[in-house]
């Protein structure tokens, strides 16, 4: 049985509105998994989930494991940058977020998946893979770390082209992706990227030697997200 899920594409937003978005979406649906269903309501009115798109402002955000070393800019720098930093309940560590890259967070009930975090955690990086190989890469994952890579076994050219933090509380998962597509590199040197000091970090354009069209990709990705998840949009036609 497909997993009736709301998808949105929000745009370019602040990262605490979109945190403090998804937050009150993950809350509702955990709320709504526990409290006595009203007359007429049923079950499967609490397992729709959400899919969110969104590029983000200049934002570092470390997890709830993350050693904050691992940042090398001061408050006055980041201010001087434009760019913000906070430190969130997700899982992994630092990383930075920014125009030209998809951010997704899937807000998702697993029970209604019948997966694990685990195998949670192993599709979002599947949908990645699979998207990435239409342009020609071959994309990997690699034991000390979640998230999607290229060469990660060589030593010198291992890097990151997608990074993976989530939560879960109750099934309900939050937090998500983040896909380098057009993203400017340059904002991860100023980070140990989710907290290696050994591997490096690229895009989508980068490795293909030319700016994506990122909505072409947003699709692709919403597609192979779908493939994993066996979902089904009920905002859409179709």
């Amino acid at each position: 049985m497909s997993y009736n899920v709301k998808f949105e594409d929000v745009g370019l937003r602040d990262y605490k509105d979109t945190w403090d978005y998804q937050l009150s979406i993950f809350e509702e649906l955990k709320g709504c998994k526990t409290r006595e269903k009203l007359p007429g309501e049923n079950a499967e009115d609490c397992g729709t989930g959400t899919l969110i798109f969104v590029e983000h402002p200049s934002v570092y955000t470390l997890g709830k494991s993350g050693s904050a070393d691992n940042l090398f800019l001061d408050n006055l720098q980041l201010r001087a940058r434009g760019a913000q930093f906070y430190r969130i309940d997700r899982g992994g560590d630092i990383t930075y977020h920014g125009p030209g890259q998809i951010v997704g967070y899937p807000i998702f009930d697993l029970e209604i998946l019948k997966i694990g975090l685990k195998e949670y955690i192993f599709r979002l990086e599947e949908a990645i893979i699979r998207t990435i190989a239409e342009f020609g890469l071959a994309g990997s994952r690699f034991q000390g770390g979640t998230g999607v890579w290229l060469d990660p076994e060589i030593k010198g050219k291992a890097r990151k082209i997608c990074a993976i933090g989530v939560k879960a509380s109750r099934y309900i998962t939050m937090h998500g992706f983040a896909f380098n597509v057009n993203t400017d590199l340059q904002w991860f040197d100023y980070i140990n990227p989710c907290g290696f000091t050994d591997r490096g970090v690229t895009s989508l354009g980068r490795e293909t030697g030319e700016r994506q069209d990122i909505g072409k990709v947003k699709d692709i990705l919403k597609n192979r997200l779908r493939d994993q998840f066996d979902l089904q949009w009920i905002n859409e036609e179709g």
